[in-house]
């Protein structure tokens, strides 16, 4: 029945999200808080005084594209990295939507210069990590206590630069009947002064964040995703 419960909020969660996605044109600083409020906006303003950029370490969890959306409307701009979509029609409308608040995007195909020339003026950008990446382009980090492909790349640039990585997730309120723009602590990175080890420890410490997110709201990750896709030399597949 749990199962059952949360592959029900798995749909419904993302036909919120079309849902919302459509209704981008009509959002504005005047009606925006009708739809998101903040949550921990602290820890954002936090990271933003620091002065060295700030990572959002997010995931497809929620009304993901309004979690930018709703930032940028709020008056917070910032870019965010995308694989473009295989439709170039399809692309170019769902990009059209994405920047109306004034957001930009970063293909994520040799996007680390302009990630870092972002950090650089102190601005913000987005990284999705919950997806599987292949091999050589990923490390494999426990989720959910099995090995998963993860994307090194947010943990990477952090050190490189002493940008401040914390959570941005949209969660979808139930009693609010709106969604909660949640920012959390700056993550904490283990700096030993052996990096690939600290890449590792610290890319785990991200799924690990991620994965507390998902288990207090499982019904609004998305789970069709085949996220352990990618198994170390000689595991066999899960799907």
């Amino acid at each position: 029945m749990e199962r059952e419960r949360i592959i029900s909020g798995v749909f419904k969660n993302l036909g919120r999200l079309l849902a919302e996605f459509s209704h981008f044109p009509k959002l504005s600083p005047s009606n925006i808080a009708q739809v998101v409020v903040y949550d921990g906006f602290e820890n954002y303003a936090a990271a933003v005084q620091r002065g060295r950029g700030v990572l959002y370490l997010t995931a497809h969890f929620g009304a993901w594209e309004l979690c930018s959306f709703s930032h940028a409307t709020y008056g917070h701009p910032l870019k965010f990295v995308v694989r473009p979509l295989d439709n170039p029609l399809v692309n170019s409308l769902v990009n059209h939507y994405r920047t109306l608040s004034g957001n930009q995007t970063i293909e994520k195909k040799n996007s680390l210069k302009e990630i870092l020339v972002t950090l650089k003026k102190n601005g913000a950008v987005g990284i999705l990590v919950d997806q599987n990446t292949t091999r050589d382009a990923g490390i494999f980090a426990n989720f959910f206590g099995v090995p998963a492909c993860t994307t090194p790349s947010i943990v990477s640039i952090a050190l490189r630069t002493g940008a401040t990585i914390i959570l941005a997730a949209l969660i979808w309120d139930r009693q609010l009947r709106k969604h909660r723009l949640l920012f959390g602590l700056p993550v904490e990175l283990a700096k030993t002064g052996d990096l690939q080890k600290d890449i590792q420890v610290n890319t785990e410490r991200c799924n690990q964040i991620l994965e507390e997110l998902v288990r207090e709201y499982p019904d609004q990750w998305l789970w069709v995703h085949r996220r352990w896709k990618t198994r170390p030399e000689g595991d066999a597949s899960f799907y």
